[in-house]
């Protein structure tokens, strides 16, 4: 065959429960011994944790917004080469998009990647009215092959039935699936979405109890012949897409990443080009690890630390060693939580806990976003990272939180301007302060936007002058001490 088998997983409409289904299918297809590589079509941490989970395997994110179409194109070809099946997970509805002509869409990967599409349908309260909806999704982009519906929360035997008979008897779609309503299989929701798996000490079970349903109500023999997968006797697949691997240079710097209840957020590409640059990555437990391990630099990435602010409060050492390691001109890199955990103190709910007190700033929580979306950003002269990217131009990320940095103390300067977004005010974001820079936008190491490898490069630069210079500082002639 020409190419990998895929199957993309999208939706009429966003809360479908298409991420329970891409989980229930990655698990339930991992279990018959076909190798899943799962992807996740946008910029989103929590969904992939549970799918890598579901499949055993990191799972990828394709991200029109960060990616060029070849760039896509590319990096998913790479990573399919290596498994069965790929499993892409839309986000939203199929049509759904920022673009007026959908370029950003589901559609438009599925176009894109050539992938079939399953849809999701969450049939609740449907019965004759499913028809118009499948032909309209099917006549609104004929290019698009639906190739089969799974119909959800369904309300038990006789509604199951009713839905297929209206299916088949006015459209050509085969229903691969009738899922009943199941409370059992469901996965707390939170503002990001689903529940972080890495919070969750339950997490491996509820994953086989939503395989163990999806593999009793859809059919997966269908689902790998609509992706194209065959016996492994009778398959051939090209082997050129592993091609384009940059090569991987000997570590040289150790870097400490956050990896525990509090901090989850990290994409695997981003991680591995971190190594790629030379980083020896060295896991941290913020909740129970009393001091730093030896180390160059320190990533915290996002996560949910007002939730755990309590137990990190507790750890008092660990926060005590993290200010005077940043004091002292330890490379640190934060996104958003990771933010939050350096600040002064978090305070939500009326509560209020001491944090690690790198940055002079103080965090307030809120019931509603404050930053969501997509985020366009221009760097200053105040970025403390080496310049690879060329001047002047946008960086593309997204941000989601509900939080608020106030108290800010004087001296603090910012290696980034808002072009759209909120950030820190609105106006800015990217604090730094001695050798940390933190932000509120969540970067991605791809394209033009090397992140990873210029944070590696700032790591190197500042243990060769033993800590001693304050390149930030240097570069806009302003005071980057805290």
């Amino acid at each position: 065959m020409s190419h990998s088998p895929r199957l993309l997983i999208s939706a009429a409409h966003k809360s479908s429960g298409k991420t329970t289904l891409s989980i229930g299918l990655c698990r339930a297809l991992r279990n018959r011994g076909v190798d899943v590589q799962p992807f996740k079509k946008g910029p989103d941490y929590i969904d992939p944790m549970w799918l890598s989970a579901a499949a055993g395997k990191a799972c990828r994110n394709l991200d029109f917004n960060v990616m060029a179409p070849s760039e896509i194109s590319a990096y998913f070809e790479r990573h399919a080469a290596d498994a069965d099946v790929a499993l892409i997970e839309g986000n939203k509805g199929l049509y759904d998009g920022l673009d007026l002509d959908g370029g950003n869409s589901n559609a438009a990967l599925a176009t894109l990647l050539g992938a079939p599409v399953m849809l999701v349908i969450d049939a609740r309260g449907m019965t004759r009215g499913i028809a118009p909806l499948i032909l309209g999704f099917q006549s609104f982009d004929q290019n698009i092959d639906i190739a089969g519906v799974i119909l959800n929360n369904l309300g038990g035997a006789r509604h199951e039935a009713k839905l297929r008979a209206v299916i088949e008897h006015y459209t050509n779609v085969p229903v691969i699936g009738a899922v009943h309503h199941d409370a059992r299989i469901e996965i707390i929701e939170r503002h990001l979405g689903l529940m972080p798996n890495n919070e969750s000490t339950e997490a491996a079970e509820k994953i086989a109890a939503i395989s163990g349903a999806i593999a009793m109500q859809v059919d997966l023999d269908r689902v790998l012949e609509i992706s194209g997968w065959q016996p492994p006797k009778l398959r051939h697949i090209s082997m050129a897409g592993a091609a384009g691997e940059k090569p991987v240079r000997a570590a040289d710097v150790r870097i400490g990443w956050a990896r525990d209840r509090a901090f989850g957020f990290y994409y695997a590409d981003d991680l591995e080009a971190l190594q790629q640059a030379g980083a020896l990555l060295v896991p941290l437990d913020t909740l129970r690890d009393s001091r730093l391990p030896e180390l160059d630099g320190l990533f915290i990435g996002g996560g949910f630390p007002e939730r755990f602010m309590l137990e990190l409060e507790a750890n008092a050492a660990l926060r005590a060693d993290i200010r005077d390691e940043v004091q002292n001109g330890l490379p640190v890199y934060a996104e958003c939580g990771g933010l939050m955990y350096l600040a002064r103190s978090i305070s939500w709910n009326g509560v209020t806990r001491q944090m690690t007190g790198a940055i002079p700033a103080d965090v307030v929580m809120h019931d509603k976003p404050v930053g969501r979306g997509y985020v366009r950003l221009r760097e200053t002269d105040c970025h403390p990272w080496p310049q690879q990217a060329a001047t002047g131009s946008e960086l593309p990320a997204h941000e989601f939180h509900y939080s608020t940095l106030e108290n800010i103390g004087a001296g603090i300067t910012f290696g980034y301007e808002v072009l759209r977004g909120q950030g820190i005010d609105g106006r800015r974001d990217g604090i730094v302060c001695h050798n940390v820079f933190a932000c509120y936008a969540h970067l991605r190491s791809v394209g033009a936007h090397n992140w990873a490898e210029r944070f590696v490069t700032f790591v190197r630069h500042v243990r060769s002058g033993n800590r001693q210079t304050d390149t930030a500082a240097a570069t806009c002639g302003r005071a980057a001490i805290c």
